[in-house]
């Protein structure tokens, strides 16, 4: 007889994990609590939305490329491949760029490395007097709409009749043994099933506390402005200058940005980091791109990473000592675009007890109580 299945978090991983998992001949009941379904302050809606293979770990570059197909297969999603472009402008950042593109090279991604001068003739509106090198995905990186990811996947799952709860869960419960034995909603309900997957972004670390489970996770608040300029910048990649600064097109003469934090502390509410834009990106946005100098700000939100402050990777599978609890959480900002791939290695994993298509076992989360990070470097 199949088992029951609980999703707690039902964004894009939590999603993905249903949508495949009643694909693939499951036929246990599968149920997704989630605790707004308008997803106002979901991670999935708040993100930037982006995708690359310009990693450090040769599993996030093969759940990008996975990410990359099933976008290519959902035009709704809107996918545009301009490239991530790394710049350096010191030597040992020039030579970090080299050592990842040797990684990203031997696990196919098409990533071009670039000297100054054919930085600037490719995109003569850069300033590249400081540079030492670039690091550009000729294809397979870009952006596309995260919230149509999110709805195509969500939507698969109802029709494979899945049910999705709207509810919070607020208190995992645990039997003699470790395992979990239900879960207490906001509204007063306690769930029950043979499997739970923790699936909660930037909260799992919280709800996991309340079964005594110790999860390095913490919600750490990233801010997105858009501005308009009345210079363009034609052909413009997803730019990643060395200060921190991000930024990307959106619409005609309209870009989003971002970048390091002034205050990274965990928790922060959901409101755009008030001094980030004028004390920070803008004078690095008009030193990098002169045209940028007189932009325009026209709004900003703000959304959280799901950090993993043990290794910045994510956590996927049994959690040791609480067999019965699956995790899929702890992303620290590439979830978005690994949900496809994570969910359907989860999936598999329920079926059958292993990961079939790609081995995911290197995000297992029995490394945090062996201490043996999988470290992802290029954490934006």
């Amino acid at each position: 007889m199949a088992s029951s299945v609980l999703i707690l978090g039902g964004g894009a991983i939590g999603s993905a994990v249903a949508a495949y998992l009643s694909a693939g001949g499951w036929h246990g009941e599968i149920r997704v609590l989630e605790r707004d379904p308008s997803y106002a302050q979901a991670s999935s809606a708040l993100s930037a939305a982006s995708i690359r293979q310009q990693f450090s770990t040769p599993l996030n570059i093969a759940l990008s490329q996975f990410g990359l197909q099933w976008l290519r297969a959902h035009p709704e999603c809107g996918l545009s491949e301009q490239g991530y472009l790394y710049l350096a402008d010191t030597a040992e950042r020039a030579d970090g760029l080299r050592a990842l593109h040797a990684i990203q090279t031997a696990a196919g991604a098409d990533i071009a490395l670039m000297p100054p001068a054919e930085l600037k003739q490719r995109w003569p509106w850069l300033a590249c007097e400081d540079l030492h090198l670039g690091s550009w995905g000729r294809s397979g990186e870009g952006w596309f709409d995260g919230w149509a990811l999110l709805q195509t996947l969500r939507a698969q799952a109802v029709r494979q009749d899945v049910r999705y709860l709207a509810d919070e869960a607020v208190e995992l419960r645990r039997d003699s043994h470790g395992a979990l034995s239900g879960v207490r909603t906001r509204q007063g309900q306690v769930l029950q099933a043979d499997i739970y997957v923790l699936a909660t972004g930037a909260w799992s670390g919280t709800l996991a506390a309340t079964a005594g489970l110790d999860l390095p996770i913490s919600a750490r608040r990233r801010s997105v402005y858009v501005f308009r300029s009345p210079e363009p910048a034609p052909a413009c990649p997803l730019l990643i200058d060395p200060t921190g600064l991000w930024l990307r097109p959106e619409g005609p003469n309209q870009f989003i940005c971002g970048g390091t934090p002034l205050n990274d502390a965990p928790g922060l509410p959901l409101d755009p980091e008030a001094d980030l834009f004028e004390e920070s990106l803008w004078p690095a946005m008009a030193q990098r791109v002169p045209g940028f100098e007189s932009l325009r700000l026209e709004r900003a939100w703000a959304g959280y990473y799901e950090m993993n402050d043990f290794d910045h990777n994510g956590l996927v599978g049994a959690l040791p000592g609480c067999a019965n609890l699956l995790l899929a959480c702890g992303f620290s900002g590439h979830g978005l675009q690994h949900a496809p791939g994570v969910g359907r290695g989860l999936a598999e994993w329920i079926r059958t007890g292993r990961f079939e298509t790609l081995d995911l076992r290197p995000l297992s989360p029995a490394r945090l109580a062996a201490n043996q990070p999988y470290r992802e470097l290029n954490v934006i």
